[in-house]
């Protein structure tokens, strides 16, 4: 068996050399070879495989057509002793190849300047307009995994990722991919391109691209992908990657001008060569722990990933667009969105924000509207997970795809979702219903409150929500005391809530919670003592995200039920582990409720709710008038639902909303020592209440600043709502994977604001 250096001598009368081996992706052994002389060489050593020598014999025409034709320097092959481009070598069982070495730095040595960038999008256009009419059969046989065209058989590799967290992103990504991009590959242009122009690739001459080596991962693909994965390793630790990436655009566009389609496309390009990377150096981590050089760009390919969801598609490509020349669109105004949207819809149905913002995409913990901008989502509790989550979007496509009916059919959806659930709750709680809404939840709980008890008589809590039925008005004081209400009817008694901030009986009192209950029931007996059922949220959300004092449900519970009465515990918006401390409200009370009702989070933005209740309950609804929902606990819904369950466990969201949510929370409490209109912090996880007030001694709300607060973090892209009676609390309830860098975000806009 020859060494290398015996063969440079026997194939290619080369004597002395001294050699140097390059770092290589495991395909082949890459040497520096020095002459005496002084000529410097790339001796490239391949192990025979089916169709490499017609690919090598590809490569090679490529590179004489770019030395012939573009002006930059390209690794020239060279004959061997019998005037050959490739060397057989130990009876065929190897190839090689020597080509010439081309000096200067790479892209990643040298610093990187506005000019710089200019030069790579020049030399990009120009080589690949030199290949546009190059074809040949070799490789366009080729199928690459860094082939973006193929991209999707990476997503296999994901599991190779530890972290849940980001694995979700690429999962993400790769469902963007699905449904973005793939529809289009067909209708985009193909060429012979290099595929791989990446920042140690690129040689770098007096601050300008002088040429390029390693065309090993040449392929035939879509133009776009070309100026895709250029982009992507150029902007691979940039604070502001749009704009540089635009540099290259830009300077390309004017060689080779794209088309509207491909650069529609460009971001999620850009984050498939990123996910593509990460997965694949997730794989060779584990495979080839010893070869740092296939993971050399996995840490910048993670943080570019992680601030690429932070920016908006929409900004991006607008962007992309001026940068290749395109005209700017012009979007139809706000105005006559608003104007569309009020000769459809009631007035009745209110719009957020005295700017109303027109969405178009969401991902996580982020929102991006018609203009571009991105905003992080510090408000919306219904999209429990993250918005569009792929492991729920994808079991609900999966399963519409395959079955959806309704409950009169037996389907195992249905029982494995309704098992996995009802295990989240304590004994006896052991039956469930499904519906559409917590409003048809709340609605249907009193139903089956009315049918166990034969009695009537509702006690709510002032300012309490349950729902939008004329069941759920009814018992809701924050909907009947507010404007438009009807007033409280003669069936419901309302007890006052139980506010440690203004109440008669304070936070620092232990017995608030017995005080305010002994007042429930003093009235309970007030107006009869018989008593159907008595409904509460853990938090109360319209009374401004007041959490109920310890003991207060305790000593309720046992006073309702000694009535005869039965306990509901509305888990609307408290419900899977938003508090953080417990995966359910009523278990930061120690009690468990007879009747629990479910809605918002449980499918992620999906509409599907359910009422929990125990045996007894269910036997006493079961007296032959039928229960059924058309869509409740449909296949489609029960999927989702499971899949929410899955993602809440497997990426710890639970105990993600307890550390997060008590640093949010001790973060917005350093602000009453600084700012006086700071009056109150209170909840736990991520349901969180800040309360302003004119003056921190007299309580006077200060709804003004709250709405000025609210609209100005909306400006500033961070969204966040308002409630209670004065309107005067900002809440806290984000998707459950806020991190603390999200809360930092927060805190600071917030006082900035102030």
């Amino acid at each position: 068996m020859k060494n290398t250096l015996e063969i440079l001598r026997d194939h290619y009368g080369i004597e002395n050399a001294n050699l140097q081996q390059l770092d290589s992706d495991g395909r082949k052994l890459n040497y520096l070879v020095s002459t005496s002389q002084g000529q410097k060489f790339v001796f490239k050593q391949y192990k025979t495989k089916l169709g490499l020598q017609e690919y090598l014999d590809a490569e090679n025409q490529i590179l004489q057509l770019l030395t012939k034709h573009v002006p930059y320097a390209f690794p020239e092959p060279q004959r061997n002793l019998n005037g050959e481009f490739i060397t057989n070598i130990e009876h065929g069982k190897k190839l090689g190849r020597l080509l010439t070495f081309i000096k200067g730095r790479f892209l990643s040595e040298v610093n990187h300047s506005t000019r710089l960038f200019h030069s790579i999008g020049s030399f990009l256009a120009e080589m690949d307009q030199a290949l546009t009419s190059f074809r040949h059969p070799a490789i366009e046989a080729r199928q690459l995994d860094w082939d973006l065209q193929h991209c999707l058989d990476n997503q296999r590799l994901a599991i190779y990722i530890e972290e849940l967290q980001r694995r979700k992103l690429v999962d993400y990504f790769f469902l963007q991919f699905r449904e973005t991009v793939l529809p289009e590959i067909r209708s985009l242009r193909k060429s012979t391109i290099h595929a791989d122009v990446n920042d140690w690739n690129l040689i770098v001459r007096k601050g300008q691209v002088a040429g390029i080596i390693d065309f090993s991962d040449v392929v035939y693909s879509p133009l776009i992908n070309e100026l895709a994965v250029t982009v992507t390793y150029a902007i691979l630790g940039k604070q502001e990657p749009i704009k540089w990436a635009c540099y290259i655009i830009e300077e390309y566009t004017k060689v080779l001008p794209l088309e509207d389609k491909e650069v529609a496309l460009l971001y999620y390009l850009i984050a498939a060569r990123l996910c593509t990377s990460v997965c694949i150096s997730a794989y060779n981590k584990k495979q080839y722990p010893d070869n740092k050089h296939l993971t050399v760009s996995e840490k910048p390919a993670w943080d570019m990933l992680e601030r690429w969801i932070t920016i908006s598609p929409i900004q991006a490509t607008k962007n992309f667009r001026h940068a290749a020349g395109f005209q700017k669109r012009v979007y139809s105004p706000l105005q006559k969105s608003l104007n569309d949207r009020m000769k459809h819809i009631s007035k009745s149905l209110s719009i957020t924000y005295s700017r109303p913002i027109r969405m178009v995409k969401a991902a996580f913990q982020y929102m991006y509207d018609a203009g571009g901008r991105t905003y992080l989502d510090a408000r919306n509790n219904i999209p429990h997970v993250g918005h569009c989550h792929p492991k729920v979007v994808q079991a609900g496509q999966r399963q519409m795809a395959t079955l959806n009916t309704n409950t009169r059919y037996l389907y195992d959806q249905l029982n494995d979702y309704s098992s996995k659930l009802l295990a989240k709750f304590p004994k006896p709680l052991s039956k469930v219903f499904f519906v559409n809404s917590g409003s048809a939840a709340s609605d249907l709980a009193i139903r089956l409150a009315y049918t166990h008890t034969g009695r009537r008589k509702i006690l709510v809590v002032e300012h309490g929500y349950h729902g939008n039925t004329k069941t759920g008005i009814e018992i809701s004081p924050y909907k009947y005391e507010g404007k438009g209400g009807q007033g409280q009817v003669s069936h419901v008694v309302k007890a006052p809530i139980p506010d440690t901030y203004r109440g008669k009986y304070k936070q620092n009192s232990k017995e608030a919670g017995k005080q305010y209950a002994n007042e429930a029931i003093e009235l309970l007996n007030a107006n009869g003592g018989d008593i159907a059922a008595f409904i509460c949220e853990p938090v109360i959300g319209g009374g401004g995200q007041v959490p109920l004092p310890s003991g207060y449900l305790k000593e309720m519970y046992g006073a309702i039920r000694t009535r005869g009465g039965v306990c509901i515990s509305d888990e609307v918006q408290t419900g899977f582990g938003r508090l953080g401390g417990s995966f359910w409200g009523f278990q930061t009370q120690n009690v468990v409720p007879d009747i629990v009702v479910l809605g918002k989070p449980m499918g992620n933005g999906h509409p599907i709710a359910a009422v929990v209740t125990t045996d007894e309950v269910t036997q006493s609804f079961e007296n032959g008038m039928e229960f059924f929902s058309s869509y409740g606990g449909n296949p489609v819904s029960c999927a989702i639902g499971l899949a929410v369950l899955e993602v809440i466990e497997e990426e710890r969201l639970q105990e993600n909303a307890l550390v997060v949510g008590n640093y949010l929370k001790q973060k917005l409490s350093l602000l009453t020592e600084e700012h006086t209109e700071v009056g109150d912090i209170r909840g736990t996880g991520f349901f969180l209440g800040i309360e302003l007030v004119k003056n921190q001694n007299t309580f006077e709300p200060h709804t003004e600043l709250a709405q000025r607060l609210k609209n100005q973090l909306k400006e500033n892209g961070i969204l966040v709502g308002t409630d209670g009676p004065y309107e005067n609390v900002i809440k806290i309830k984000p998707p459950m994977c806020f991190t603390q860098n999200n809360a930092q975000q927060l805190v600071d806009e917030l006082e900035r604001c102030l």
